[in-house]
């Protein structure tokens, strides 16, 4: 009996260390000696993390802390999509920072189509917002995810239900 085996590609963060990444951010904010007097506010919300302050200069100040304490809780860079900086009343700047998450038809097309090329008989389907990936050998399954790993997409790939 010939058996196959499989696994899932997903993008997608722990929205717990999210959380604690955030607070995190806040919480530096309110002590660091050129942040404390800007009123800065951070908001997380479902798909979004909206930073108001009181300049850009102090916005990418917040960029880095929070890519800090993103990167400190193991969160990739890429799930975070820096909309475009508006103005906010009373001289403030205002910016919504889209949180990424799913693998999107073309990204998944890309990789399917990767797959198919390099592994003649491996089977990769696009699954709603994820690629399933078959084969008849596991050792396959591991060179198609280093293989992906060495790939750079726009989104960060993780690799779920190997079985």
């Amino acid at each position: 009996m010939a058996s196959t085996y499989s696994f899932d590609i997903v993008s997608d963060f722990d929205r717990q260390e999210l959380v604690n990444a955030v607070d995190q951010v806040v919480r530096e904010i309110s002590s660091r000696y050129d942040l404390k007097d800007t009123k800065t506010t951070v908001e997380l919300g479902e798909q979004t993390i909206t930073v108001n302050t009181d300049s850009e200069f102090t916005l990418d100040s917040v960029h880095n802390i929070l890519r800090e304490k993103a990167a400190k809780r193991s969160l990739s860079q890429k799930i975070f999509d820096f909309g475009k900086v508006e103005s906010a009343s009373g001289n403030r700047v205002r910016q919504e920072i889209t949180l990424k998450k799913g693998i999107s038809q073309d990204i998944g097309k890309q990789i399917s189509k990767l797959i198919r090329d390099e592994f003649k008989k491996v089977q990769a389907s696009i699954q709603g917002d994820a690629v399933r990936v078959s084969a008849k050998s596991k050792d396959e399954l591991q060179t198609i995810i280093q293989r992906l790993k060495q790939e750079d997409y726009p989104v960060a790939l993780q690799f779920t239900n190997y079985r």
